[in-house]
């Protein structure tokens, strides 16, 4: 597979739902090796998603010296003690999911005099090991971003592995809608032609583009 590959395959979904040229693809690059990674700037592709602010900061400084144009998304859970790296670090930050960091970002965001655009992450199968607001409270967990005055773009969801995503992602977007917001973060190399199905703004496709992960030996 490769990145010309994924997009005409997405280019194939948009056409069957009539949207075409709606969907953002995110590079997802965690754990990957620099030279894979920098085979896909050379491509052209210009927005990548990292899971961790640690690897993120160690790695695309560096590249945004060399490649113009570079749009970085946090797609990992990010805690309160990060909140401030990730906020000079990137320009997206997919994974808002609490009061609490909702108010760390909101005082960063007046320190700063600036703000990555955020999607709320929604825990659509409501998973006690994953992150996300329940569908139950997003509703009022969306007013008190807004309240906050948070630049709140849209919502984001991970379906359980063993569940039918469509309903998660038909879930989300129906939460989306009622609530004003126009983007969905939702679908991966597996999924996300469903996805685009679904309304979809933004896919996450990771291994699809860069090959399988290779994961150093503890």
């Amino acid at each position: 597979m490769s990145l010309a590959d994924i997009k005409s395959r997405i280019a194939q979904a948009e056409a069957a739902v009539d949207r075409i040229g709606q969907t953002h693809l995110i590079a997802v690059s965690k754990i990957q090796p620099n030279e894979r990674v920098e085979a896909v700037l050379n491509d052209g592709h210009r927005s990548f998603g990292e899971n961790r602010v640690q690897e993120a900061a160690g790695k695309w400084p560096a590249f945004r010296e060399t490649y113009s144009g570079i749009e970085l998304h946090l797609l990992g859970p990010l805690q309160t003690n990060k909140a401030r790296q990730a906020m000079e670090l990137f320009d997206v930050i997919h994974t808002l999911d609490r009061p609490k960091l909702a108010g760390k970002v909101a005082t960063l965001k007046d320190e700063l005099g600036k703000c990555p655009d955020l999607f709320i992450q929604i825990n659509t199968g409501e998973e006690p090991q994953k992150a996300g607001i329940p569908p139950g409270e997003a509703d009022a967990f969306i007013n008190h971003c807004k309240e906050l005055g948070l630049p709140i773009i849209g919502l984001m969801c991970i379906p359980p592995v063993d569940e039918e995503a469509a309903l998660h992602f038909a879930l989300l977007a129906k939460i989306a809608a009622r609530n004003g917001l126009d983007n969905l973060s939702m679908g991966m190399s597996a999924d996300f032609e469903k996805a685009i199905t679904f309304g979809a703004t933004h896919i996450r496709v990771g291994s699809a583009i860069f090959g399988e992960r290779v994961y150093e030996d503890a």
